[in-house]
């Protein structure tokens, strides 16, 4: 059985810059599209970016654009998420997901894998 673990989050003050990890174990994320998500108390689950494993290709939120980056190293069967300039309104708990379809990813619906979530907290 596959699973995602994520890690990097923490506490930083705004300006500030986290990179999240999502390591997958027990499958290779060489055939999976990644995408990265964020929930924050009391809001409903926020797509912020995906990666397509077959052309590289990234989208990413309005709210992120400019300030976050996607990527994944697949030797180290790993995604990333850089986040620069961070705000406040940036506190959530950040989620990666990975499923071969890039819509499914995308939408973050019924995704083969889900990570169990790190907590980031943009405060000074």
């Amino acid at each position: 059985q596959g699973h995602l673990v994520e890690s990097g989050g923490g506490l930083v003050q705004p300006g500030g810059s986290l990179r999240l990890a999502c390591a997958a174990s027990g499958f290779t994320l060489d055939y999976y599209d990644i995408g990265w998500f964020r929930q924050a108390p009391g809001k409903e689950r926020e797509p912020l970016s995906c990666t397509s494993f077959r052309d590289s290709s990234t989208s990413y939120a309005d709210s992120v654009k400019g300030r976050f980056t996607i990527s994944r190293d697949n030797a180290k069967n790993t995604g990333y998420l850089q986040m620069n300039s961070l705000k406040p309104e940036d506190t959530a708990v950040y989620y990666c997901a990975a499923d071969p379809n890039y819509r499914v990813v995308a939408g973050g619906n019924k995704v083969d894998y889900w990570g169990q979530g790190t907590q980031v907290t943009v405060s000074s």
